[in-house]
């Protein structure tokens, strides 16, 4: 688990760049929100190609108050215009979606109907972010295989068969040293940081960005529907535009500033979507 970190979400007709744009990780200031891994050497990538067109998740997105922190401290609430929702809400909503997607993707189906609820409560709180179910994909395939890690299921209420945990941010094994922010409620430990849940968010990241998906009134990590709007939320924040391949690359960066973490994104990212055009 010490490989998974957290990351980014893509745009609807998304990534198209007219030419390669030159990112340099160092001119990027945003901290590190995932696992409180080292700072990189400056280095420069192009950003990545278009990406083809997926079809939109559809049904009604489910009604969350999105969080947007100002400042990187303060988390403000969004109002999205949304019918009355129950928990479980985003697993029916975007049940007969999930179930086609599912079998070209071979993606969970209870996954795919978290993305496409955050790509849904996205498209109506923060239409310009252009963010899509394919990214946030792309971002839990590389941290927990989708909730699956080790072995594990995902089970109908959203959560992981065992809650996935990662490594002691103790300064060891590549990690920056992170004391814990929450006297061990989220990850059981008191000393330090660990990341936590289907997307890898410490816990004092998701005191931050923390959202009820499902609508169940809890803010869980382990929790697919919860996580995948939170990491949603993180993507689109600075107004970031994430339909051009240097806006997504940016996004990406700011979630995990490494290179090699942005390629394997972007490969998920990429391979999902074509696999969904198929049924386009």
């Amino acid at each position: 688990m010490g490989g998974y970190a957290l990351r980014g979400v893509l745009s609807g007709g998304a990534l198209a760049c007219a030419g390669l744009v030159v990112v340099g990780l160092g001119a990027l200031a945003a901290p590190l929100p995932d696992r409180g891994l080292a700072a990189p050497t400056p280095v420069a990538m192009a950003a990545p190609a278009a990406l083809p067109d997926v079809p939109e998740p559809a049904s009604a997105p489910v009604t969350q108050p999105a969080r947007q922190p100002a400042d990187g401290q303060v988390a403000i609430p969004v109002r999205v215009p949304a019918p009355p929702a129950r928990p479980g809400a985003p697993s029916l909503a975007f049940a007969a979606w999930a179930a086609r997607m599912t079998r070209v993707t071979g993606i969970p189906q209870r996954a795919l109907a978290a993305y496409a609820n955050a790509h849904a409560v996205m498209a109506a709180a923060r239409p310009g972010c252009r963010l899509t179910w394919v990214t946030l994909a792309g971002i839990a395939a590389v941290e927990s295989q989708h909730g699956t890690i080790g072995g594990r299921t995902l089970l109908p209420d959203g959560r992981p068969s065992s809650p996935i945990i990662g490594i002691p941010l103790n300064g060891a094994n590549g990690t920056r040293a992170v004391a814990a922010t929450d006297g061990g409620l989220l990850d059981g430990d008191k000393v330090w940081e660990h990341a936590v849940g289907p997307f890898q968010f410490i816990p004092s990241t998701w005191a931050l960005w923390r959202a009820d998906g499902n609508n169940d009134g809890i803010s869980d990590p382990q929790n697919i529907d919860d996580a995948a709007l939170a990491a949603a939320q993180y993507l689109c924040a600075d107004n970031r535009n994430l339909a051009s391949g240097d806006g997504w690359l940016r996004a990406i960066l700011t979630y995990n500033s490494s290179l090699d973490y942005a390629r394997a994104v972007y490969g998920f990212a990429q391979g999902y979507a074509r696999d969904a055009q198929s049924l386009s």
